[in-house]
């Protein structure tokens, strides 16, 4: 077999491996990684969660690259390019320092099978494990005991806010969830709970491993006002800090559950207050009720479970009056559609549904009717288009300067409306 050289053919023969796109095992990824003596000489933390991985994997970097520490980052999915998920110091990797790692993950391969997501998760680790780093902060997938991440010892583990999703694989209550999510915990290891209901699986999981659980209310804690915010853990407290630059109503939660995080490494990497303040000032992750200025208003929320969905829809009550909202939508079909919209479908007047450029996707003529159900007798208007990119143009030449357009829900809904730059939006009669 002729071996691929361009990152794009890699991607391509990773998908050609496996039967399946999902295979819940480890045996594999652990023989595998045993193969390639996959291991870390630094502090690991492990994220994994239903919502707020992403922003809470975000500030762990940021904070710890503002207090001189040399960073590697695995974060996904990715909006735009693959590269994405594999960051070095803050920067994307090159394909060139990726495609040595996927030529060292081949050959020593064999025949073991593995999906898209184990091969690329497995580069990853390799990229980071060889570079020459103080900090390694890894992202499960989904789940988290049969995630390719959970193949790793991690050094902390953080568990962010749990909510139904993925519940063909997962099971379909928050309990069953959170026994999975558990599975990244070690004995005698901190293990950071920063989902302030957090399901009792957490913590009897915890108690049967002997983990060193950290918990929201308990061990560590906020508090704050309209201008600034205070935490509190077992042994540290940070005051008087402005909010952090990631905007909506539970990225203090996230930055909270970070900061213990610190607290449990503070041995091996100590952060100091101003480290803290400047990561979090400075912290920048697309997708994240990102609001975009122009005319008309653009936010960008890759918000697609019931959870983040309601999340997204007080974020955006909270903007103030906008004559007209202008919705971008698309998703994939198996996600809980008919509880998650309702969240959203007071607030938007005029619908743009899209189709998404794979098989899991829901088809925009279906959204349709979900959304009609969910508006619940509003006189909403609803259009279907064929791409993101589509739908947003079309948004924008309905919308008025004064309107804002909300583009959410699968990463592909957002990636598809940023794969040529951000958007910058002038009304029809601005322009």
């Amino acid at each position: 077999m002729t071996l691929p050289t361009t990152l794009d053919q890699w991607l391509a023969h990773c998908e050609q491996l496996h039967p399946k796109t999902i295979d819940m095992t480890l045996e594999r990824v652990r023989l595998l990684c045993a193969r390639l003596g996959l291991r870390f000489d630094v502090p690991v933390v492990v994220v994994a969660g239903t919502n707020g991985k992403g922003s809470s994997c975000a500030m762990l970097e940021s904070i710890a690259l503002q207090a001189g520490y040399r960073v590697g980052l695995y974060i996904k999915p990715h909006l735009v390019h693959f590269n994405e998920r594999c960051r070095i110091n803050g920067a994307m990797a090159s394909d060139a320092l990726l495609l040595e790692h996927f030529q060292a993950v081949e050959a020593a391969r064999g025949g073991i099978t593995l999906t898209w997501f184990e091969y690329t998760t497995i580069v990853i680790m390799r990229a980071l494990a060889h570079a020459p780093l103080d900090l390694v902060i890894l992202e499960v997938g989904m789940g988290g005991r049969l995630d390719a991440v959970n193949a790793v010892d991690a050094d902390v583990m953080l568990i962010t806010s749990i909510a139904l999703d993925h519940t063909e694989f997962l099971g379909d209550n928050r309990e069953a969830i959170g026994r999975e999510k558990a599975g990244v915990m070690r004995p005698g290891r901190p293990v950071v709970v920063s989902d302030p209901q957090p399901p009792a699986s957490l913590q009897q999981r915890a108690t049967e491993l002997g983990a060193d659980l950290r918990q929201l209310g308990v061990d560590f804690n906020f508090q704050g006002d309209k201008q600034q915010w205070g935490w509190r853990g077992r042994n540290q407290r940070f005051n008087s800090m402005a909010y952090p630059a990631l905007r909506g109503a539970n990225q203090l939660l996230n930055a909270a559950g970070v900061l213990a995080v610190f607290e449990a490494l503070r041995e091996r990497l100590p952060i100091n207050a101003q480290a803290v303040r400047n990561g979090l000032a400075m912290v920048d992750l697309p997708g994240r009720f990102q609001i975009v200025p122009g005319q008309p208003t653009l936010v960008l929320d890759v918000a697609h479970n019931p959870q983040s969905v309601a999340a997204l829809a007080l974020n955006l009550d909270q903007m103030g009056f906008y004559p007209a909202t202008h919705a971008v939508f698309g998703a994939m079909r198996d996600k809980d559609l008919a509880t998650l919209l309702p969240h959203l479908a007071p607030l938007v007047d005029h619908w743009h549904l899209t189709d998404l450029p794979t098989p899991r996707a829901a088809h925009a003529a279906d959204l349709a009717a979900l959304v009609q159900a969910a508006s619940t007798g509003r006189s909403v208007s609803i259009h279907t288009h064929a791409s993101p990119d589509a739908a947003l143009k079309a948004a924008a030449a309905a919308a008025d300067p004064a309107d804002r357009i909300v583009v959410f829900g699968s990463f592909f809904t957002v990636g598809g409306v940023l794969k040529d730059g951000l958007p910058r939006l002038a009304a029809r009669h601005l322009g």
